[in-house]
């Protein structure tokens, strides 16, 4: 028996390997939450910027859009999507 505290809920498993398995999904699966969060919220950081600032704020978009592909939180094509509309965006005030 095991009390997840972040779901508030009693997880039964029939076995230890089941009980462990629960908790390391769980880690992963906030972990996980956490990552694409912090994407989100940069490309919000990044389509509000002006022109100067979203040079520099969009590289670190970038970097952390391949981190969370190459980590497998991320699909790889999603990854290459949001960089490429970024890319885009930015190419006009670039020009």
């Amino acid at each position: 028996m095991y009390f997840n505290s972040l779901k508030k809920e009693i997880i039964l498993a029939h076995h230890k390997s089941c009980l462990k398995r629960i908790k390391t999904n769980e880690k992963a699966r906030v972990r996980n939450l956490a990552a694409k969060s912090a994407v989100r919220t940069m490309l919000k950081k990044v389509l509000q910027a002006g022109k100067d600032e979203a040079a520099t704020v969009s590289k670190d978009l970038l970097a952390l859009v391949d981190r969370t592909a190459r980590k497998g939180i991320m699909h790889k094509n999603k990854a290459s999507r949001i960089k490429s509309r970024i890319q885009k965006r930015l190419a006009p005030a670039k020009a």
